[in-house]
């Protein structure tokens, strides 16, 4: 059995200097952008010095919108429905599709191309999403995108 405390190993004030707190009314932009998926960094590198391999935020999508291609680089990506019900395109022509209802959660890999959508005409959807080790986003020009019917339920 080891002699050694939880004093002896734990600093109680260890990093207290980088704990932050990001009110919502103050949430600003992301530096990574695509058409039609604003993203709003809650926690990252920008705001949190403790996040230098981390963002955390929420993604926006109208009514409707449908985002650019795109792909996230090297970072892994998971995201979770907040807020409405969504779909990501991808493969092929991005023909394959795939429908997310609120409360699932989603794992994109690095450098997947895909495009999401909001699949209701009345009501915005939002995502919380994270990515490490930043948010790096790769807007895709000039993509060949197969014509799909989208499943609006609303």
């Amino acid at each position: 059995m080891s002699n050694t405390t939880t004093e002896d190993v734990f600093d109680i004030t260890r990093n207290v200097d980088q704990f932050r707190v990001h009110r919502a009314a103050e949430l600003e932009e992301a530096p990574g952008q695509t058409a039609k998926a604003r993203r709003i960094s809650g926690v990252s590198r920008e705001n949190s010095p403790a996040a230098n391999r981390l963002w955390f935020g929420k993604v926006y999508t109208g009514p409707g919108e449908i985002s650019d291609a795109h792909h996230h680089g090297e970072a892994q990506t998971g995201g979770y429905v907040f807020k409405g019900r969504g779909f990501i395109r991808f493969g092929e022509r991005y023909e394959n599709i795939v429908y997310l209802e609120e409360g699932d959660f989603v794992s994109v890999p690095p450098f997947m191309p895909h495009i999401e959508g909001n699949a209701s005409r009345t009501e915005e959807l939002i995502w919380l999403t994270t990515r490490t080790p930043d948010n790096i986003v790769v807007n895709l020009e000039d993509q060949d995108v197969a014509e799909l019917e989208i499943d609006y339920r609303s």
